[in-house]
């Protein structure tokens, strides 16, 4: 008979979270377990107080490990690995209510998605929670009036800690009720399976190259205070690195109205100025802002005691689509790096050894440089190499194979050249005549911003948003270009309204239909907070819209809206949809499913990942391992649910991390 234990943890560690990570968290020697809050099979919470002096009780003891007895837990990749430095607890018994959540369309974080849901009251997150948590789960500042101590203990605060208590069991009354509720809308196995080998690979790691971390930020120190003095100098300012103190400094050497000083306006503000003095204020505005020493700094502050930094990736960090998001250091949102070969391994060599000197003589900017470098911080174990393999255009076969728009797919079959066949298409010339040293070649641009920008239902807008002006295109032949790519892959149009027209049908007459191999429904019960429109991917994983209804658009049209976490206040309210969009979010959530697929198959070929970013895999490996060409082959194989797709991923294997 299967049992379901419920648990929270509140613990302490000196180490600050949210800086470092979990791992390094509970890694430090004074990690400490506070209180064990659980409940077996509903029952009313039970609090332990470890802090001081109780026991886990035996039978309890003996349940995290028995797979009889199911655990769960909210984010409880926490709660298991805070277990496991002090018993065995094996993964796959546990399961993640926040992962339930998001996989429902939640957001992230106990109290919004309980408040989401509509909880009770007295079933919700208390809210003196952060509050205690700072009290006894960080360290505090010495003071006179607490005797200089740097921790406040129990005893220190008794009335306090009984009301951490209280918050403790909370918690898990909380999570049960979350789970409950969503209960209808089960995690599948394959979902729970690949947050298992989630939490395999962010306990993993990655190794950090510290000697080049360390020259880094030396360098920057050193860059970034000569930049600031030359500033103050030239400005006569306090601190010009103040966004306030220096715009109105500019304002008057300029005569100009400035009104922000972010990367654009400074690059369009060095466009317009003459004055020698305001540019090279501006050019040392532009240097500073090329330095992102805080990523140096979050490997440094993150990294193990055996040089490797965890907890790089969060599982189903993006709403709905249930891609991956970055933490830490945010592997998804690194600098390119532009440098080669014995240029690049140069650099990182000077770096390393501090010569700011030699690299202002032969790389020009520091900054860049030191930007530019980042990547290469993330190497492999000693005697091993990265394997990176990436999927090429992954997004553009995907749309096009949902569609079934069969001129893109046969491009893909072959000879892969994806803008020069759509200029092709577009423009009616022979894609043998558009290849370099042809005037014809000049369409491959309209082919490769149209071909980017357009899939998803955007017009001229996405174009300009793609770069279409800065890659030498006029607003005055956007539309035309439009007109043209849509002409070109009327399948792909056809399905944005296909997919709109099914996703309003089901809201409004509520029987489920399927568009190209994916199936809209009605699931929940109507007027509750756990009622949803679904869409059932080829994958059988679902994407959920909360509380759906129409409603007229902007345009006067009826439209889909539904409950959601607005991206830019991050506050839980009525969004609106339409088809372009559902397909971006259907061809993503298709595309991360078929990472997801390749990261098992890796796996269990003995490809270790250690991250990865978007639709790319980095694997650590021994050298006699590292064969890229079966990495890539493993990738481009047919996935069962997918037939027909055409997968392909191209590579490297080097001694660093780097993308060109």
């Amino acid at each position: 008979m299967i049992h379901h234990l419920n648990i929270d943890l509140e613990t302490y560690s000196s180490v600050p979270i949210a800086k470092v990570g979990l791992y390094k968290y509970v890694q430090s020697p004074d990690f400490q377990i506070l209180l064990f809050g659980y409940s077996l099979d509903g029952a009313p919470p039970t609090v332990i107080d470890m802090a001081q002096g109780e026991k886990i009780p035996r039978n309890i003891f003996y349940m995290l490990n028995d797979k009889n007895y199911i655990k769960h837990a909210y984010n409880a990749a926490f709660e298991w690995y805070c277990l496991n430095k002090f018993w065995f607890c094996p993964i796959k018994q546990w399961r993640d209510t926040m992962l339930h959540g998001l996989y429902c369309g939640y957001t992230a974080g106990l109290d919004a998605t309980g408040k989401a849901l509509g909880l009770p009251q007295e079933k919700q997150k208390l809210a003196t929670g952060k509050a205690l948590i700072r009290t006894f789960c960080v360290p505090c500042k010495p003071t006179a009036r607490n005797g200089g101590r740097t921790r406040t203990l129990p005893n220190h605060e008794p009335e306090k800690w009984e009301l951490f208590k209280k918050y403790n069991a909370q918690d898990v009354v909380t999570e049960q009720e979350i789970e409950r509720r969503l209960s209808p809308f089960p995690v599948p196995n394959e979902i729970q399976h690949q947050w298992e080998t989630d939490l395999k690979i962010n306990a993993r790691g990655v190794a950090v190259d510290l000697s080049l971390i360390n020259g880094a930020i030396n360098c920057s120190d050193t860059v970034t205070s000569e930049l600031t003095d030359e500033a103050v100098k030239l400005t006569g300012l306090e601190n010009p690195n103040s966004v306030a103190q220096l715009k109105g400094w500019l304002e008057e050497e300029t005569g100009k109205e400035i009104k922000s000083l972010n990367k654009e306006t400074v690059s369009n503000l060095l466009n317009e100025v003459d004055n020698k003095k305001a540019r090279r204020v501006l050019e040392i505005r532009q240097e500073l802002g090329k330095t992102s020493v805080k990523k140096y700094t979050a490997m440094d502050d993150a990294v193990g005691d055996d040089g490797r930094v965890r907890g790089l990736l969060q599982f189903y960090g993006a709403n709905r689509t249930g891609r991956w998001a970055g933490r830490i250091i945010q592997p998804q949102n690194l600098p390119r790096t532009y440098l080669q070969g014995k240029m690049l391994d140069y650099a990182r060599e000077l770096v390393k050894e501090k010569k700011v000197e030699n690299i202002k003589l032969i790389y020009g900017s520091v900054p860049d440089t030191l930007s530019q470098l980042i990547r290469t911080a993330l190497i492999p174990a000693p005697g091993h190499v990265f394997v990176d393999a990436d999927f090429s255009a992954i997004e553009a076969r995907v749309i096009a194979w949902l569609a079934g728009e069969e001129w893109v797919l046969n491009v893909f079959r072959t000879h892969g050249k994806i803008y020069e066949a759509c200029a092709s298409q577009m423009f009616g010339v022979p894609i043998e005549k558009i290849v370099k040293g042809k005037p014809e070649y000049a369409l491959r641009q309209k082919g490769k911003v149209a071909t980017l920008a357009l899939g998803y239902q955007g017009a001229s807008g996405a174009l300009i948003n793609m770069g279409a002006l800065k890659q030498g295109l006029t607003e005055e032949e956007l539309p035309d270009i439009v007109r043209r790519w849509r002409d070109s892959n009327k399948r792909i149009a056809a399905l944005w309204y296909a997919v709109e027209n099914a996703a309003i049908s089901v809201v409004k007459i509520g029987r489920p239909l399927g568009v190209r191999g994916l199936m809209f429904a009605l699931e929940g019960d109507y007027g509750t907070d756990q009622y949803f429109l679904t869409i059932t991917l080829p994958s059988g994983r679902k994407l959920f819209y909360a509380k759906p209804f129409l409603s007229p658009n902007k345009w006067g049209k009826d439209s889909i809206h539904y409950y959601g976490m607005n991206q830019t206040n991050k506050k839980w309210e009525v969004l609106d949809t339409y088809g372009g969009k559902l397909v971006e979010n259907c061809v993503q959530a298709i595309a991360r499913d078929c990472l997801a697929v390749n990261i098992e198959r890796l796996e269990n070929e003995g490809y270790p990942v250690v991250f990865h970013v978007h639709d790319e895999v980095v694997i650590d490996c021994p050298k006699d391992r590292a064969d890229l060409n079966k990495v890539c082959s493993i990738m481009g194989q047919q996935i069962d649910w997918a037939p027909g797709l055409p997968l392909k991923a191209d590579g490297w294997v080097g001694d660093y991390y780097t993308k060109d």
